[in-house]
This record gives C-alpha cells, structure tokens and sequence, in this order.
C-alpha cells in the first residue's frame, strides 16, 4: 500500500508541533486554562498528547503502509487527530455496522421480525472463520444472528442478515446515515474470484469515527435503534487492537466497574485491520476510527500495524482518564 503523499500528514490538535498545526478550538482552551483558576476536568484532557501514536504511524507509512486515522472529542466536537482521514480504504468486517444498523432499523419499525428463522444451509458455507459453522443449532433467529455479528465478526451470520436484508437496503441507509465514502460491497468468502467485489467493505476513518460518535449521540436514526445497535457492539468480543490497552474483558465489558464505558468493531483481512469505536472515561469521552493496509510479509510486519493500534489506545486512555 502507498504511503502518505509528500506533504501530507497527521494533525494532532491536542499537541501542536512540526507533525502539524493546532486546530482553533484547542488554542481556545488553553487561552481559557491560562486565565481559570480551576480547570474543568474534562478540560484537562485537552492537554494530553497523541505523540507516540504519531511516531508509530508515521512509522507504518514509512515502511509502505497506508494509514487513516481520526479522533473526535464527545463533548467540544474538537478533532483532536486526524491523518488521511478523508481517503477510503478497505475496512474488513467494520463495514458491518451500517448493515446492523439497517436490521436494528428493520426491528424497530416492523419490516424485520427479530424472531424470524434462518436456517444455516440457507447460506452459502464459509469455512475460513465464524463461531455458527462450530454450533450445532442449525437455525438461528434474526436477533441472534445480529448478535453473533457484533460480537464474534460471524460471517455466516453477517452473510445471512445481508441476503435477508438486500444490499440495497444497506446502500440506502448508508445514504441516508450521510455516508458518502463507505460502501458494504459483498458477503465474506472464502475466496473472492474475478467476478467478486475485491474487497467486503470500504470506509474512511473520518466516517467511521462519526458513525460510532452518532450511534452513542443516539442520532443514528433515532434513539432506539443507535441504542440497540450500541448494545450489540458494547458485546464485541474482539478487544486484540485499540482495545488491548483498556484492560477491559474481552467476554465481559459492557458493564465496566470502573465506569468505562467502550463500544467498538473491528475488521481484519489480508493486509487490513480497521477499528472504530468510542471510549469514554471519567475525564473525557472520544469517538476513534484507525484502519491500516499493509504489505502482510511476515509476523514482523503485521505485528508493527497491531502494535500501532495499541499505541493509539494507551493515548486514549490517557485522555479519556
């Protein structure tokens, strides 16, 4: 994958430096800290920086990967990273949440039944990966299949709802949820021939990180369905990238005692790992989007792209907390 174009880089509004420039809201806020006596606590945030995450993929970019990454604060709308964050790029499983969405959407006004049955043989098989292909039910209701793909990435599962739902369907909703630059392309496959969509889904970091920070806003669509969809994705199973540095369990997060509250989904493919979310703490709350194409050559390589998302997350936490 290409690198960033010379020129192009990564803004970090909440560290200014030569990596770029600081965005107006932040300047704001340290005029304010200056001529406060007490700063507010969720203020404080705003001095922490994103500067090992910028060196780690900046790095990435240097050894030929291409690299997309956007940050948002909650409460001051602020971006407080961003790089490439406009370019569309592979994003593996992510692409998924729109098409939850669109279920959740379907549940709510009546034209999905949650209980309706799907039988597995109704699907075509993909063996690669998935939790159902494992279990010996051989149907499983719609709700059901909803969760075993937030939780576990199930393709067989996402592969049924979207043949129950139509592409269309998600398009439209994609359209109407103001996603210009993210698109639900095809079902998971084991392989993907000449006549097959080369990818399973594309997005941007920007949109992504606005889609999570709506679905916690209660704004995607309306309340219940960004609450339902929030609570399928608080479930995810798959805390192996930016969620690494939460400490959370991977099998029980959605009720943190700590007060962390953490939603997100991943996506992996061959040389593609994506992940967007949002994590909020007693500090601060941010909506996060980083997705990564890579040269997959070795463990070495793949465990450098891996390593950055953790990276990001340490800084996360740092903000947030």
């Amino acid at each position: 994958m290409g690198a960033l174009e010379p020129g192009e880089g990564f803004r970090n509004s909440s560290a200014p430096d030569s990596l770029g420039d600081a965005h107006g809201a932040s300047e704001h806020g340290r005029r304010s800290q200056r001529t406060s006596r007490r700063v507010p606590r969720r203020a404080a945030a705003g001095r922490r920086s994103f500067t090992s995450t910028l060196r780690a993929l900046e790095g990435l970019v240097d050894s030929g990967a291409q690299v997309s990454v956007h940050v948002v604060d909650l409460d001051s709308h602020v971006h407080v990273l961003a790089g490439d964050d406009h370019v569309t790029m592979p994003v593996g499983g992510l692409g998924v949440v729109p098409l939850l969405i669109e279920v959740a959407a379907g549940f709510e006004d009546g034209t999905l039944d949650p209980f309706e049955i799907v039988d597995r043989t109704s699907v075509e098989a993909v063996e690669s990966s998935g939790l159902w292909r494992h279990l010996h039910a051989p149907a499983l209701p719609l709700e059901d299949l909803a969760v075993l793909a937030a939780t576990a990435g199930d393709p067989i599962a996402v592969n049924a709802l979207l043949q129950r739902v139509g592409h269309d369907r998600v398009r439209e909703r994609i359209e109407s949820l103001g996603l210009r630059r993210t698109a639900l392309l095809d079902r998971f496959r084991d392989r993907r021939g000449p006549d097959d969509a080369p990818q399973v889904a594309v997005g941007s970091a920007r949109e992504f990180a606005g889609l999570f920070s709506a679905l916690v806003n209660s704004q995607a669509v309306d309340a219940a369905v960004s609450a339902q969809v929030s609570e399928w994705l608080s479930l995810n199973q798959d805390l192996s990238l930016v969620a690494a540095s939460t400490g959370l369990d991977p099998f029980a997060h959605d009720h943190d005692a700590h007060g962390l509250l953490f939603v997100n989904k991943t996506g992996r493919d061959r040389g593609v790992r994506a992940e967007a979310g949002v994590l909020a703490g007693p500090r601060a709350g941010v909506a996060y989007a980083l997705i990564v194409c890579f040269d997959d050559l070795s463990i070495t390589h793949r465990l450098r792209a891996h390593d950055a998302f953790r990276v990001l997350g340490v800084e996360l936490m740092e903000y947030t907390h």
